[in-house]
């Protein structure tokens, strides 16, 4: 299957930044789509400002396209009112509008937050059941199985990757086990471009050495990470997070939001 078309939702952001050089040149369409500003256009590339909350808009945005990477939507914890409407409606309006133009796959960007709160001992698969440390994880929880709901009944192939740090390089002691090198989070969207799946969850994490998660589902689909966060630990090993709460689970700084101490958390 040759993919020509394809859609980057978020495109303004810093991932979409990313990938937006990564792929200039290699499709005969690269859409750009966001709510800020996303410059001047280069060679086969076309930007068209869109709000996800607008369906008839996100409708046209996903006509004539063949793939869509959807980096779009709040990507830290906020009030429920913004998150309902850019994480929730907006990941509803992608899936319907992308069911009714046709498009064959979308690369989904879920968080490792969407399994936050499990402590930094237990390791974790593309089967672990979400379990959320934020609103914000808990919409990428929701969006994975909104992925899985247009998979499995319309046809969607629907790649969901639980993205870790995507970061130049890692920078404090939790990151040397979730970062994800911009040249490895390239690899994994290619992989999802690519591959042979249905519905599938990967881990967005570079191959290091402390890594809490068995990416071995992602490898099995072609996803060979170059980089190990391990050569920068001499650096950052010291930079710890600011509770204990935040250090003992995954989700980080996202776990200790709303909560000053472990016993206010088990209040």
């Amino acid at each position: 299957m040759t993919l020509n078309r394809l859609l980057i939702t978020g495109a303004a952001g810093t991932l979409g930044h990313i990938l937006r050089g990564a792929f200039a040149g290699r499709f005969q369409l690269l859409r750009l789509s966001d709510r800020s500003p996303l410059g001047p256009t280069g060679p086969e590339e076309e930007a068209i400002t869109c709000d996800l909350v607008d369906a008839a808009s996100v409708r046209r945005l996903c006509e004539g396209v063949d793939a869509i990477v959807h980096l779009g939507g709040i990507a830290n914890e906020a009030a429920w009112p913004e998150l309902l409407q850019s994480n929730i409606a907006g990941v509803i309006n992608l899936y319907e509008g992308a069911r009714k133009a046709g498009v064959e796959r979308i690369i989904f960007a879920s968080s490792n937050h969407a399994t936050g709160m499990y402590p930094n001992d237990k390791t974790l698969s593309h089967e672990t059941p979400p379990r959320p440390d934020s609103r914000y994880g808990l919409t990428k929880a929701f969006g994975e199985d909104v992925a899985a709901l247009y998979a499995y009944k319309h046809g969607i192939r629907s790649f969901c990757l639980r993205i870790g740090s995507c970061l130049p390089k890692p920078d404090n002691r939790r990151a040397l086990s979730t970062w994800l090198s911009q040249a490895d989070f390239v690899r994994l969207v290619e992989v999802g471009l690519s591959a042979d799946y249905v519905h599938e969850i990967a881990y967005g994490v570079s191959r290091n050495t402390r890594s809490w998660w068995d990416n071995s589902a992602a490898y099995h689909l072609g996803y060979q990470p170059q980089d190990d966060a391990e050569i920068f630990a001499s650096e950052v090993e010291a930079i710890e997070l600011g509770t204990e709460l935040a250090r003992g689970h995954q989700g980080g700084n996202f776990v200790a939001t709303e909560f000053s101490s472990r016993e206010a958390w088990l209040a």
